[in-house]
């Protein structure tokens, strides 16, 4: 069904199961694990897809080492096994990731950790050799039964420095061990979504809606025509994560606060040294100031992050100009000999956390962990399930917590599980994908180059991309490695609205440096004719998204064309 068949469905019957609020990762994978229980459930996203937080995560898919030292044992075993799962499930955009911890001290923070772990203190300390050992150990241990990934391993000085010349010289030993990343977090969202609708009819989901309360129940407002749709769901569930309060109240459900999240920043940065530096490695470190920082290989660029601090008004943020500074000082700590200039930072981002409230003072101690809240509203309100808290390697886990718990509420039993259910090109994603790639090649005419390229965009995917693109004859864009029929297809398959959701979203052009205002141009003059815009239309999209470049991502407009030429490589 597209936008306005959904529409018109739900104009005709406004009585549904479920209301899921939230596009982000968390509402869909709950709306994923309704639809596939054939549930009557709607998703309503006031924005586009996985464009907060889920949009701004660290790109790792991760067992959380460093929750050890607060006891959430718990949570880092459920978060190893849903980082396996998603491997196997999402071979597509889910890899194996190799970590080294660079390690300064031996016996720093034994006495920190114990008094820190029994809650006696909030302060961060440095983390000696022997701290982090132990936490390692456990980490195998976690995984012991299933394991898919290599034991960690400890590396003396010498060997340290020979494998990353580098790393800063006060070094004493390092120890690797793996966990995993995510090259195209928001496009694995937008698949879940997809195989959610594609379960049945009685799963139906739009972007750019806003949801409020009327005397008589519900109501969703259609930001692109202003439509007002009233709804009468049996059960609402609310997964808007750092706007959870913001969103009960929005809806007339006042209950106490819920969420206290706190704001996570990035870098993209363009410096060949700095990649070549990595060896493939993940870095994951300790700042001067004891806060754990990363920098890995993303994309042909390197990622650097974050910062925790916490935030208000979650619509407000964005990575500011003394986070820049603190992250690229984390960074000279680390690789002191290598300099970063400001034009060669491509990218900023930054999303809050979704964490329980806490008045903890030290924002690294706030659980990570995620449950479940029923608000039983007034009576022209169904009952709300609150889902509070959580992180991104754990989506699947928690969506499954939360449909368990509506499910029970409306009286149906599950059906089907999603533990080893693939996600989208996922699906039958060869163990040969080079055999595969020159057996795509052949059937669709293009060059094994080619064939890989969709592979990674698409996973399995790609077939019906190539399907799509045969059509017509193809057109590369200007030098970013995506044809005009690539973006068409997006555009006509993918529920995209305006710029920012097919550079920023469904593609990973913006963030990996690959935009210039030509490019730009071509993709404006490509959605006006397949959405039908004006020329006053799309010239408003443009600067709109302009805009957003400028303000929520750092980018000089200015230098878009230069900083674009400045790329050796084509964005992936």
């Amino acid at each position: 069904m597209n936008r306005s068949e959904i529409i018109a469905a739900l104009r005709d019957q406004p009585e549904v199961a479920v209301l899921v609020i939230g596009g982000g990762i968390n509402g869909i994978s709950v709306f994923r694990e309704l639809a596939l229980q054939g549930v009557d459930v709607v998703l309503a996203e006031k924005g586009d897809y996985c464009c907060g937080a889920s949009a701004a995560l660290s790109r790792m898919v991760h067992g959380g080492l460093r929750y050890l030292e607060n006891g959430e044992f718990k949570l880092v075993r459920e978060s190893l096994l849903e980082r396996d799962r998603l491997l196997k499930n999402a071979p597509h955009y889910v890899m194996p990731l190799p970590t080294t911890v660079p390690v300064f001290d031996t016996f720093s923070g034994i006495a920190n950790g114990v008094v820190r772990f029994f809650g006696l203190t909030r302060r961060p300390s440095r983390r000696g050799a022997l701290v982090i050992k132990a936490g390692l150990i456990m980490y195998d241990l976690f995984t012991a039964a299933r394991r898919l990934l290599p034991k960690h391993r400890f590396r003396r000085r010498a060997e340290t420095l020979k494998t990353w010349p580098a790393i800063n010289p006060a070094i004493r030993s390092s120890a690797t061990y793996y966990d995993a990343w995510v090259s195209r977090p928001e496009r694995l969202g937008f698949e879940m979504l997809h195989d959610a609708m594609a379960a049945g009819s009685s799963a139906r989901a739009l972007n750019y809606v806003r949801v409020s309360s009327s005397e008589e129940g519900l109501v969703l407002t259609d930001a692109l025509s202003n439509a007002a749709l009233p709804l009468r769901p049996r059960l609402v569930i609310n997964a808007t994560g750092g706007w959870i309060d913001l969103t009960n109240t929005a809806i007339g459900a006042f209950a106490p606060p819920m969420m206290g999240g706190t704001k996570g920043s990035h870098l993209i940065i363009n410096n060949g040294e700095l990649f070549n530096a990595l060896d493939g490695h993940m870095i994951y470190y300790e700042n001067e100031d004891g806060r754990i920082c990363i920098l890995f290989p993303y994309l042909g660029n390197v990622l650097v992050g974050s910062t925790d601090i916490r935030v208000d008004d979650p619509e407000q943020v964005r990575c500011e100009d003394d986070e820049r500074r603190y992250i690229l000082q984390s960074l000279s700590f680390v690789f002191p000999s290598i300099a970063i200039s400001d034009e060669e930072i491509m990218f900023r981002f930054s999303g809050v956390r979704p964490l329980p409230a806490s008045e903890d003072s030290f924002t690294g101690r706030i659980p990570r962990d995620h449950f479940c809240e029923f608000i039983e509203g007034p009576g022209h309100l169904p009952p709300i399930l609150c889902m509070i808290g959580g992180k991104w390697t754990t989506f699947r886990s928690f969506g499954a917590l939360a449909a368990d718990m509506a499910l029970k509420r409306l009286g149906l039993a599950r059906s089907v599980s999603t533990e080893e259910l693939a996600i989208g090109g996922g699906c039958d994603f060869p163990a040969d994908c080079t055999q595969w790639c020159l057996s795509f090649a052949a059937r669709h005419g293009v060059t094994p180059e080619r064939a890989s390229t969709l592979l990674e965009r698409y996973g399995t995917w790609a077939e019906d991309v190539a399907g799509y693109c045969a059509r017509t004859p193809e057109a590369m864009l200007t030098q970013c490695g995506y044809s005009a029929n690539e973006i068409r297809f997006i555009i006509e398959r993918e529920h995209v609205e305006c710029l920012a959701d097919l550079f920023l979203r469904r593609t990973t052009i913006a963030i990996a440096g690959g935009l210039s205002l030509d490019l730009i141009d071509e993709v404006s003059n490509i959605m006006a004719l397949q959405k039908g815009w004006d020329a006053t239309k799309a010239s408003a999209e443009r600067l709109d998204f302009l805009s957003l470049l400028e303000y929520r991502h750092g980018i000089d407009l200015s230098n878009l064309s230069r900083i674009h030429d400045k790329r050796s490589a084509l964005c992936a």
